[in-house]
């Protein structure tokens, strides 16, 4: 492993591996599945990069929800939202 952006580690070497579900803590979500996360839009560029997308699954409490995060043009929405309320939040359109 060796550090990268934001002194995150990531594979130096070997076999490239594509997930097919990636799973994110949140800070904050609307229900346009946009999220506000820890990981200073790391999130957003590696899904933006990523052929084929995998499914992208947002974990967060549900006082996190709150009306828009004002998405901005390289904002990429979730798949799912679970809160543990009940049911998850799924963006439209998928």
């Amino acid at each position: 492993m060796e550090r990268g952006a934001g002194n995150i580690p990531f594979p130096a070497g070997g076999a490239a591996v594509l997930p097919t579900i990636l799973v994110a803590p949140l800070v904050g979500f609307d229900s346009a599945g946009y999220q506000l996360g820890y990981d200073g839009g790391f999130l957003d560029r590696t899904l933006a990069h990523l052929r084929p997308r995998p499914l992208a699954i947002g974990i967060g409490y549900p006082i996190g929800l709150i009306s828009t995060i004002y998405p901005q043009a390289q904002d990429i929405p979730m798949n799912w939202i679970v809160t543990g309320s009940g049911a998850p939040i799924q963006r439209t359109g998928l």
